[in-house]
Formats: C-alpha cells, structure tokens, sequence
C-alpha cells in the first residue's frame, strides 16, 4: 500500500475479510454495520464528511441504501467495490455497475485489489505544483466578491473559471463556489440546497493540501464544517435563526509554501 494511509469504509461481516483487512498496514478501516434497508440519505451524509478512499461492501442481502449512495451527487464518485459469489449479487453489482469481487478471490489479494480500485492519488503531485501558482485574475475576482457576500455573483466567476480550467487544481475553484452556494441558500432561508451543497463541496475540499494558491483551505475547511454543524442544529424550521458571523471570508494572500 506504499506509505499513503487508505481509508476504508466497509460493511462486511465475514470474520476471515474482516481479519485480512485489518492485517493489512496503511489502512483507516471504519467498519459499520449496516442493515439493508438502512436510511441512504444518513449514509450519504457520513460518507460525505469522511470521504473514504474506497467503500467496500458485502453483498448479501439487496443494499437498498446503495442505489441512494451511488447516486447522490455527493458520494456517487466514491469509489465502491462489493463482494458476493450468489446469482442475487452478481445481478445487483450488474444493476449498480459496481465491480464485484467472490469473497475467496479477494481473500487471495485483498491488498492489489484494494490498491487497484481506491481512489487514487495520481494527481496529486500535480496539484501540488499548481497549488504554488499565483490566483488567475478571474479566481481573484471570485474571492473578492465572496469575501463581500455576493455569493451568487462568486458562483458565476468561479463556474466561468472552473469550466475554462482542465487541470486538477479546478477542483479548488468547484468547492468554493459550492460553498458560495451553500452560504447563498442560507442567505435565502433554503435549508435543503445549503446542506446539499455543503456535503457535495466535501468533495473537493478533501484532496487539497492546506494551503494552495495562497488560500487558507486549512481554515476554510474548519469555517465550513463550523457553519454546516450549525445549520444541521438548527434545523430547517429555525434557518431564520442562522449565526450569519459563521460565514466567514476566506482567507488569502500571495502563492503556496
């Protein structure tokens, strides 16, 4: 698994793939269990805010939480692999378009197939890189008008550079201006769109190192969770009652370290 640590979410209940997971080094394993007809917008939301490597899953029973997960904007690119040998399985693996793996194939090499299927970190030295460049003009632009709550207008800056932009650093461009939206709903007394917005931000945030472009991610990663926990304990029905010095400006200035 080289020197990176993967983290695993995995439902599975099979004592010999749970003891080969956890002989295996480098892994952050998060085992749940999880019933079938488990509530797929609660599993949404965990998966949103742990953002596993790879969710790895036994398919014994249909998993009607899946068909939620794997298609909700904020999880549907986290990478999934089940394990199941019955006719039922294959069907569903087939149906879900996930890869499916018999429980004795993966015992035989749990690590490569692990390592074949996580989410991968192959841009990241790229990311990196870009991370050191200066703030384009028009990402300058969107700052400054989140930074004086004009978040739609922030929105728009930022989709224009991010859709102009092909490199893995557009990624830091979608998650502010996903941000900008969730804080504009709230703006707008619209619960739903801000937390929908929040957890498909969770995304992008994730992957970026701490401090790229000379933005402070570090702190606007902790800005977000702290207005996201907020609004979730409000609730819809108290929106109104929103703590707006929770949506701060973001922090920025001059090229990474």
């Amino acid at each position: 698994m080289a020197d990176r640590v993967l983290t695993l979410f995995v439902v599975v209940r099979d004592p010999l793939v749970q003891a080969a997971l956890a002989a295996l080094p480098n892994l952050a394993i998060h085992q749940q269990d999880v019933p079938h007809d488990a509530d797929g917008r609660a599993l949404v939301e965990r998966l949103a805010e742990l953002q596993p490597h790879l969710i790895v899953v036994e398919l014994d029973g249909a998993a009607a939480w899946l068909s939620q997960t794997r298609s909700d904007p904020a999880t549907r690119r986290l990478p999934t692999l089940v394990l199941g040998s019955s006719q039922a399985a294959v069907a569903r693996a087939a149906e879900l378009r996930i890869p499916l793996y018999a429980p004795e194939v993966f015992l035989k090499d749990a690590a490569a197939i692990i390592n074949l299927h996580a989410r991968a970190a192959a841009d990241a030295q790229a990311l990196q890189a870009q991370c050191a460049e200066p703030l384009p003009p028009l990402v300058l632009r969107g700052l400054e008008e989140f930074n004086r709550s004009a978040y739609y207008e922030c929105h728009e800056t930022l989709e224009e550079a991010w859709m102009a932009e092909r490199r893995p650093i557009r990624d830091l461009y979608r998650a502010i201006l996903q941000i900008s939206v969730a804080y504009y709903h709230i703006l707008r007394g619209n619960y739903s769109g801000a937390h929908k917005m929040f957890l498909r931000a969770a995304q992008w945030l994730a992957p970026l190192p701490d401090r790229c472009m000379g933005i402070d991610v570090a702190a606007l990663r902790a800005d977000v969770l702290a207005a996201r926990l907020h609004l979730q304990a409000l609730g819809a029905e108290n929106i109104a009652q929103f703590d707006r010095s929770l949506l701060k400006p973001i922090r920025y200035g001059g090229a990474a370290q």
